[in-house]
């Protein structure tokens, strides 16, 4: 129960949140979180002793009403789900044939509040998504220097008067990320240490003053074709 209650923690807060009053009755976020972790545990194939396969793209089958509350959220939904499956296949030791592709699909023969999850492996190239978490609001990273403050002119403007108006930079080279402080007033800390530069892993917390900046990294699909046993290994995280 402890992995599935992790697991789900991340929609619970997304429910109780901005989405909130979008989900009065019918499928909620949380059950296809489960539903997911389902599909992932019941379809995991022991390869080799070191190696577990489990699906990569899923299509959830929803009722014309469930379909439409799901979609209206747009891709922060579709995101949220990517990284709480890509998680848990990181927890349970899983690998995928490549990157993970998650989409809803409109089922008349469905009533609403049921879930079916259908799923595959595919093998293809893994588009690696890095994605910055701030109050509540995801921000892909779109250029290899990204800078945060609450300027105009920084890259992403966070309302909190404590932080610099240029406070830290955030670089991406395609495959690695580093935070660097740009000389800001009341510094930065990175997992609770004060930090002036440093490499990020995926996960890991950036603190300037009030605001909390989560770092993530995506793995999103690229598909070419079925999987096989020499598919490409989930990067270690």
């Amino acid at each position: 129960m402890g992995l599935l209650d992790s697991f789900e923690r991340g929609l619970e807060r997304a429910v109780n949140g901005a989405f909130a009053r979008t989900f009065k009755s019918g499928v909620q976020p949380v059950e296809i979180t489960s539903a997911l972790k389902r599909e992932l545990d019941t379809n995991a194939a022991i390869v080799s002793r070191d190696r577990i396969l489990v699906p990569n793209t899923f299509v959830v089958r929803l009722s014309p009403a469930d379909h439409a509350r799901m979609t209206s959220i747009g891709p922060a939904l579709i995101d949220e789900l990517t990284s709480l499956v890509q998680q848990h296949a990181t927890a349970q030791n899983y690998q995928f044939a490549g990157g993970i592709s998650i989409t809803f699909a409109k089922d008349p023969s469905l009533t609403e509040g049921i879930i079916n999850v259908d799923s595959t492996n595919v093998k293809g190239a893994v588009t690696w998504t890095p994605v910055l978490d701030i109050n509540g609001k995801r921000y892909p990273i779109t250029r290899s220097r990204t800078v945060i403050g609450r300027g105009s002119d920084a890259d992403i403007t966070v309302d909190d008067s404590s932080i610099s108006r240029k406070h830290v930079e955030i670089l991406w080279d395609g495959s690695r990320a580093q935070v660097n402080d740009l000389g800001s007033t009341n510094g930065s800390e990175l997992n609770g240490n004060r930090v002036s530069k440093a490499p990020l892993s995926p996960d890991s917390v950036i603190s300037i003053g009030r605001t909390r900046i989560v770092f993530r990294v995506l793995a999103q699909a690229a598909p070419s074709g079925p999987a096989d046993g020499r598919a490409d290994e989930q990067r270690g995280r």
